[in-house]
């Protein structure tokens, strides 16, 4: 599955090399959905976007002139919801992997919408792009002075009852805070006393995670430890079975696709190409890793709605 690149011609008529992604990962830097859909799709018609690596600060342009297929990532895509149709017309599939957490006692996903409406949501997806288009994600799985390991096999339990009928497949994943130097700063400053997983921890977890019977095909994202023994596998969130399930036609083009080089070592994704900017998602979410700090994401959102055409998000 070659990426290839082309000449493509802006809106002010300068003409740039432009990438071609089959693929588009839309994102796992912010929530396009919850926030940015009209942006997204504006920019779908207008056949492409300008994205910044966060690392080098560089300005490259992404073409949608070969996109057959694209991944949204969300907390809330009810806003997506309107604009799905418009994938239909072009051809282009999709699926959603969409992270349903319960928090909201704890407060650690202050600006999600109600649980129940996110459910609700969530069944809405399903009735309109069909059973296995939506995945659901509990991730992190956190560990605070106020969740232990019991109460979150209560909520997935609960929300895994609200979905029967509606999910095939729960991802999930432990709060790894020690890799991210801000998250823990972000937790302590909110005055939340987390605590680390240790494998024994997450073997016991997925343990009695399993031993539910829920019903659902169980996986984690970008995990190192090996919990086969229960039935669960290693997600590859962007998923090349699951495209060709729903997009069989893209199965001669991703046939023998590799792993993302881009993605941490753990991950199972094939390649894509994310187009989302990091610090952008007003969530506030208190163990976000893509934000710098609640406050700046907020900033940045702002400075979006005073140019939402703009050709990238901001």
């Amino acid at each position: 599955m070659k990426n290839e690149k082309i000449k493509l011609t802006l809106d002010d008529s300068n003409i740039v090399d432009a990438q071609t992604p089959l693929i588009v990962s839309a994102s796992r830097a912010t929530d396009i959905p919850a926030f940015y859909s009209e942006w997204f799709f504006n920019r779908l018609g207008k056949g492409y976007v300008r994205w910044r690596n966060p690392y080098n600060g560089k300005d490259s342009y992404v073409s949608f002139d070969n996109t057959k297929f694209i991944v949204f990532w969300s907390k809330n895509p009810a806003p997506l919801l309107p604009f799905l149709p418009i994938l239909k017309q072009k051809g282009i599939g999709c699926y959603v992997q969409y992270t349903l957490n319960d928090y909201e006692a704890e407060g650690l996903e202050p600006s999600v919408p109600p649980l129940h409406g996110r459910i609700e949501t969530f069944k809405r997806l399903v009735d309109e792009l069909g059973l296995g288009s939506v995945v659901w994600r509990f991730d992190p799985l956190i560990l605070t002075d106020r969740i232990s390991a019991e109460y979150l096999l209560h909520k997935i339990s609960n929300i895994a009852g609200e979905l029967r009928g509606y999910v095939e497949k729960l991802v999930f994943s432990f709060a790894d805070i020690s890799s991210y130097r801000k998250v823990g700063r972000n937790l302590s400053e909110a005055g939340i006393n987390y605590h680390e997983w240790s494998e024994d921890e997450m073997v016991e977890f997925s343990r009695r995670l399993a031993d539910m019977n829920l019903g659902l095909e169980l996986a984690t994202c970008a995990e190192k430890v090996d919990l086969s023994e229960y039935g669960i596998s290693h997600n590859r969130c962007i998923d090349p079975e699951l495209i060709c399930r729903l997009s069989p036609e893209l199965e001669p083009l991703i046939r023998n696709s590799k792993t993302d080089k881009g993605q941490r070592k753990l991950c199972g994704c094939i390649a894509s190409k994310d187009i989302g900017t990091y610090n952008t998602c007003p969530h506030g979410c208190a163990y976000c890793y893509a934000n710098t700090s609640p406050v700046s994401a907020r900033q940045n959102y702002l400075l979006h709605q005073q140019n939402p055409d703009n050709d990238s998000i901001i």
